[in-house]
């Protein structure tokens, strides 16, 4: 089988595609993508249907030898791909050759990239997904982060992809700072207004303390009216949670399906890419909006995504 050598493994390259959602009802955490955008599309570009595994590096990215002949896709954050030292374009399918060397480096903006390869990521499925779930140590390649020397296999391709790459306004920005998005609630009347008129002000920078379970903020404190415990109910990536000491707490991919701590807010599916590129010590400032308008963005981000797949299957039949 066709595979990848890890010369480098990055400081955190995981297997992830776009997670288990289908199993939450039973505890079990959905992981896969941070960013299911970057990840999406870089599928698309070589070819692959959108929810195929591909690679997920944290701010410092994976170097790596391939094995055979084909096409790779690099998204996300702002980093500067280099392959057999040449330097490459992000949001571009570009191909390669038997013993050609790909690596990522640390980005100048942003912390995460997505490589997608033609045919995909050979892992096998866990519970209907090949996404790494590092906690519970299961799905990706053996339930872990990449380590140097491992061969990752890759499944075989179906065409001959062109060189190009997806209009630049179909991608996102993830140099601007801009505000994220939320509707409120479900526990948002633990708040007086002023409170949640407070929480609409304040900037707010991620802490040390921030992984793929959850991002730990550091900023001014928002007050309960009462307590912040309630009866543990459900929660899911996007949630803002705002514990005893005040400071938020945004859960992420590899959040727990249930939590005891009261939720001011949830962040909107077409804001988690952005908060997903945040670094330590990157500023985050909430915006409330109504669900009618998340649903439209919702939907503008989705035919982004419609865009490339027709442009795709267009490329495919010539």
């Amino acid at each position: 089988m066709e595979s990848i050598i890890v010369k480098k493994p990055g400081l955190l390259t995981t297997v992830q595609d776009l997670g288990r959602r289908q199993y939450q009802h039973f505890g079990i955490a959905q992981a896969g993508a941070m960013d299911a955008f970057s990840l999406r599309i870089a599928n698309l570009l070589v070819g692959n249907v959108e929810h195929e595994a591909a690679l997920e590096a944290t701010l410092v990215g994976p170097e790596l030898q391939f094995n055979h002949r084909g096409y790779l896709a690099v998204t996300g954050g702002g980093f500067a791909p280099k392959l057999n030292g040449k330097t490459i374009p992000l949001w571009s399918c570009v191909s390669y050759d038997k013993g050609d060397v790909l690596e990522i480096g640390a980005p100048a903006y942003g912390c995460r990239a997505y490589l997608a390869f033609a045919g995909g990521i050979a892992v096998p499925p866990v519970l209907g997904s090949k996404a790494t779930f590092l906690r519970g140590k299961y799905g990706g390649y053996q339930g872990r982060a990449l380590k140097k020397g491992d061969a990752l296999p890759i499944g075989s391709r179906k065409y001959e992809m062109p060189r190009r790459r997806i209009h630049d306004e179909l991608i996102y920005n993830f140099q601007r700072n801009e505000v994220v998005r939320f509707i409120w609630g479900p526990q948002d009347e633990a708040f007086s207004e002023q409170q949640k008129e407070l929480f609409q002000t304040l900037s707010y920078s991620v802490s040390n303390q921030s992984d793929r379970m959850g991002y730990r903020l550091e900023g001014k404190t928002i007050a309960h009216r009462e307590g912040a415990d309630i009866i543990s109910d459900f929660i899911a990536p996007g949630s803002i949670q705002i514990p005893q000491d005040g400071k938020p707490i945004v859960l992420m991919a590899d959040c727990q399906v249930t939590g005891g701590y009261t939720k001011i807010g949830t962040i909107i599916s077409s804001d988690l890419p952005r908060v997903a590129q945040k670094r330590p010590g990157d500023v985050i400032q909430f915006q409330a909006i109504p669900i009618e308008s998340a649903h439209q963005t919702y939907k503008q981000m989705e035919r982004a995504i419609q865009l490339v797949k027709i442009q795709n299957e267009s490329l495919l039949k010539n």
